[in-house]
């Protein structure tokens, strides 16, 4: 025992030495590996949001070059009409779009249409011929630059596109987009963001102290270059104090800005862009990690010689201790052992209980699907009638049409009694399509969810229900255009908007407004599908039961009262939802939610 405490106490000082001289390194090599992961992270960000920003703006002005307007006006330059016609459309797309401003110019650089055309700094009249984007325009290029504005003296980045008239470039038009929202972000938060032009001069950042200073020497060519293009205007530049190193494969970047202060260096180049973004991590907090750990390291080495001692002192005891644990221990399995055997029997009492749970699931699964399919037969059954009559007008004529050809025939008339096959040929084609539909609908479904287009299922729906709004007399309005996809079964969406629209034609049969609408709208991620009549609506003392099995208001012999519980279930299988309310006007809305096949992949990936 004293022989390991004094070598314990021999090889503590060496710890120490070692700790001090090659742990710091070490400490601050690992805080500046996990800052600069961190710091990666926030780079990320900031160049997708800047890119994503630009992005939804960079196919603009060529779309807006040929709008008929602008190219009238182009080739029309003086007549007034045209220009107060252009200025009004630039000004809402403007506000539409929530730019900074859109502007037309001739080949000669002068603005004659502008969004801002009311405002004292309107650019109509304004020459802008030196900038790049219109000299790259004016050449047939889709062109991008970065300025502060001359005449508005605000910041922006600019898209511009050449107006094309019969083939030859006789203007350009100009978009430039504000990004100060952008710049606000990044302004009291962990890190310094700044973006950077090809010269090292900041042009974006969240200091505000640091712009138009330049990270790179100001040196005459630089100069020129950027007072070639006014890319700032009347802004000074300034050089900004800087001092640059490395540490470990790190870029360390000293400010002497006021209080100088070293911050770990992220850049990323925009090459679309020619940016630089660059975020700056304060590495104050790395340098403290790397001390605190670094004395923590010592006390734990000063601790340890007196830990060392009181350990060897207490291994006998703890020797002792084991013994006693090892006999608990046995009697502990002996305990466990029995109540192993207990949890074994509740075991398989669960298992048999879960399979039995099981079972009956599986039956409920099996009456639901012989209930949806019993409510679609039961619909087909009552547009029977209806159906038989739209499948007796196409064979009267189809006989009728048959007989005249043959006596076509006999008079040699062939040419006639050829057009009366072909008339036939229509009809048996007619019929086809809706014994097709019936078929479908009819058919027990076994198709897994996935998108479906609104407006081919409600196209088959039409056909389906086409005898019964015949019948009373009812006018079907249909609005999905432009609805996205959304998450369901073809057929099953098929059959709750066959009883749905049913249901409304029967609703409004004798009343003198007979008309349905039919639309679709986007909600956020989901779909949201409206069926509306004109009929009395759904008074509040049902309107909880409506969805119940086997309830309805029809008349004996009218309806099982399971067409709308089973749209229920289907619609809340396919992950949506579906119910009803009185319209402000008059007539009961049906409202399906189903989610956007396209937000459903994207939460999924």
């Amino acid at each position: 025992m004293k022989h390991r405490l004094v070598l314990a106490a021999c090889l503590i000082p060496l710890l120490g030495y070692a700790v001090i001289f090659q742990g710091g390194a070490l400490a601050t090599r690992s805080y500046l590996n996990e800052a600069s992961l961190q710091a990666s992270s926030a780079l990320r960000l900031a160049v997708s949001a800047l890119s994503g920003h630009l992005s939804r703006y960079e196919p603009l002005p060529a779309l807006i070059a040929d709008h008929q307007g602008i190219k009238d006006l182009i080739a029309n330059p003086d007549n007034n009409a045209l220009r107060e016609a252009a200025n009004s459309y630039l000004r809402n797309i403007n506000a539409l779009l929530e730019s900074s401003d859109i502007y037309v110019m001739t080949m000669d650089g002068s603005t004659i249409a502008a969004s801002n055309y009311e405002q004292p700094t309107s650019f109509v009249g304004q020459n802008f011929s030196y900038r790049p984007y219109f000299q790259e325009a004016a050449q047939g290029r889709q062109s991008r630059f970065y300025a502060l504005g001359t005449t508005s003296l605000k910041r922006g980045y600019y898209f511009a596109s050449p107006i094309k008239l019969d083939g030859r470039i006789s203007g350009v038009i100009v978009f430039k987009v504000d990004i100060d929202s952008i710049e606000t972000s990044w302004r009291g938060g962990e890190y310094k963001i700044f973006v950077s032009d090809p010269e090292g001069v900041i042009f974006m950042t969240g200091s505000p102290e640091w712009l138009y200073s330049g990270i790179l020497p100001l040196n005459r060519e630089r100069l020129q270059r950027t007072e070639a293009s006014r890319r700032y205007a009347e802004a000074k530049l300034k050089p900004l104090p800087i001092r640059l190193g490395q540490l470990d494969g790190h870029r360390l970047m000293t400010i002497r800005a006021g209080q100088e202060r070293e911050y770990l260096v992220l850049s990323h180049y925009m090459p679309d862009a020619a940016w630089t973004v660059n975020v700056l991590m304060d590495t104050a907090s790395v340098r403290t990690q790397a001390r605190t750990t670094i004395i923590a390291i010592m006390l734990f080495l000063c601790l340890a010689g007196l830990t060392l001692a009181i350990v060897l002192q207490r291994r006998a005891r703890l020797a002792e201790r084991m013994r006693m644990q090892i006999e608990a221990r046995g009697e502990l399995e002996l305990r466990v052992e029995e109540r192993t055997a207990d949890l074994a029997l509740v075991n398989r009492r669960i298992e048999e209980e879960i399979a039995e749970r099981r079972a009956t699931e599986q039956e409920l699964r099996k009456t639901q699907a012989d209930l949806i399919q019993a409510g679609k037969l039961a619909g087909l059954g009552q547009m029977s009638a209806a159906l038989s009559h739209e499948l007796n007008q196409p064979l009267a004529a189809a006989k009728t049409y048959a007989d005249s050809a043959a006596m076509l025939i006999d008079l040699d008339r062939t040419e006639e009694a050829r057009d009366n096959v072909r008339r036939i040929s229509n009809l048996i084609d007619r019929m086809a399509s809706i014994s097709r539909h019936l078929r479908n609908f009819a058919r027990k479904p076994n198709e897994k969810l996935g998108p479906v287009a609104l407006d081919g299922v409600i196209a088959d729906t039409i056909e389906i229900v086409a005898a019964r709004l015949k019948t009373a007399h009812a006018e079907l309005r249909v609005d999905v255009a432009g609805a996205p996809m959304v998450v369901a079964g073809s057929v099953r969406l098929q059959q709750v908007l066959v009883n749905l629209i049913t249901n409304a034609a029967d609703a409004i049969e004798d009343l003198a407004d007979r008309c349905i609408d039919v639309a679709a709208v986007r909600d956020g991620g989901n779909v949201v599908l409206t069926i509306r009549d004109r009929g009395p609506g759904v008074p509040p003392a049902i309107a909880e039961r409506i969805f119940d099995p086997f309830f309805t208001t029809k008349g004996v012999g009218k309806g099982l009262g399971l067409g709308l519980s089973i749209s229920y279930n289907i619609v809340k299988d396919f992950g949506g939802s579906l119910s009803v309310s009185n319209h402000a006007d008059g007539g009961a809305v049906f409202r399906i939610e189903l989610k956007a096949a396209a937000a459903a992949r994207e939460a999924a990936e």
